[in-house]
């Protein structure tokens, strides 16, 4: 069919707009956004809760630099797992295992959102929550990525850095780390546990198909991974009423906390009992669950 001109400029000026689309929508997916919009939470929490009085324009400094640090983390992962992410169905499609961005491109994303996150919490709350942000970048990146190759331990060593988010944010309001943001620290440590067994134990045969050594793949029959969830749900129980010991929460927030961790624990003893695929989501969504309302217990009753 012949087509005017005019109407032929107009399609071939219309076509870049899709591709710079598609670009953004890629940039945008090397942060890993949903993983990442817990880890700012998690750091504005910890400054509310570390804060005399909440500064708006450090509080926003201190969402948006944390925000560039852990997307920047991510990039950085997603690079070194290019090739183990093709072997995997749930990754397969990301930017780099699909072929539609290159590693070097994909660097320099990640370079740019890490240095700038880390200038932006230095300039606009303090050098300790930048040289905590700098803590957490470095060990997801050259720790724990590349020991998830090698061994089961590497959950472990990976909940160090999933835990110091709330630092970051009690860094950037007070500039200390008192025994409260460690207690905030342990409670999020301990909450990874249980969060990631349950994933590792839904992808198991994705993460044997890539070679990476989580423990659902390395003992099969899933009596350790089911039994350190539980054990993990049990410490956390009692850590997360440190809170009130410290003098950060109350009365309201330890009867709170105290229910959501026996559901927790619950969930965690029901996928022990079972090794089923549906109690192994169960407590995965119970996990996504916990953490934002625990967040909110303290948050209110500060």
């Amino acid at each position: 069919m012949l087509t005017t001109p005019g109407r032929s400029r107009s399609v071939a000026l219309s076509l870049p707009w899709p591709r710079a689309s598609a670009r953004a929508v890629d940039y945008h997916a090397l942060t890993k956004p949903r993983l990442n919009l817990l880890v700012v939470g998690s750091a504005l929490a910890g400054y509310y809760l570390g804060a005399d009085r909440v500064d708006l324009s450090q509080l926003a400094a201190t969402g948006a630099g944390t925000a560039f640090v852990a997307g920047g983390a991510a990039a950085f992962n997603e690079i070194l797992e290019r090739d183990t992410d093709a072997l995997m169905r749930r990754t397969r499609t990301r930017p780099l295992p699909a072929g539609r961005m290159r590693a070097a491109t994909a660097a320099w994303f990640a370079a740019a959102l890490a240095v700038g996150g880390l200038a932006l919490l230095s300039a606009g709350a303090n050098p300790l929550a930048a040289g905590v942000a700098a803590v957490t970048l470095l060990s997801y990146v050259l720790v724990y990525t590349p020991l998830k190759s090698r061994t089961p331990l590497a959950t472990l060593v990976g909940g160090i850095p999933g835990g110091l988010p709330p630092m970051i944010g009690w860094a950037a309001a007070a500039g200390a780390l008192p025994v409260a943001a460690w207690a905030l620290f342990a409670i999020v440590f301990l909450w990874q546990m249980p969060h990631f067994l349950a994933i590792a134990w839904l992808c198991r045969e994705d993460y044997a198909r890539a070679g990476l050594r989580m423990l659902p793949v390395v003992e099969p029959d899933g009596r350790s991974t089911a039994h350190q969830a539980v054990l993990y749900a049990s410490v956390l129980l009692p850590v997360s009423l440190a809170p009130v010991l410290v003098g950060m929460e109350g009365r309201a927030y330890f009867g709170g906390a105290l229910a959501l961790g026996i559901l927790f624990l619950a969930l965690a003893a029901r996928f022990a009992v079972r090794r089923t695929n549906a109690a192994a989501r169960r407590l995965f969504l119970g996990s996504i669950v916990y953490l934002p309302l625990l967040w909110a217990l303290m948050l209110l009753n500060h």
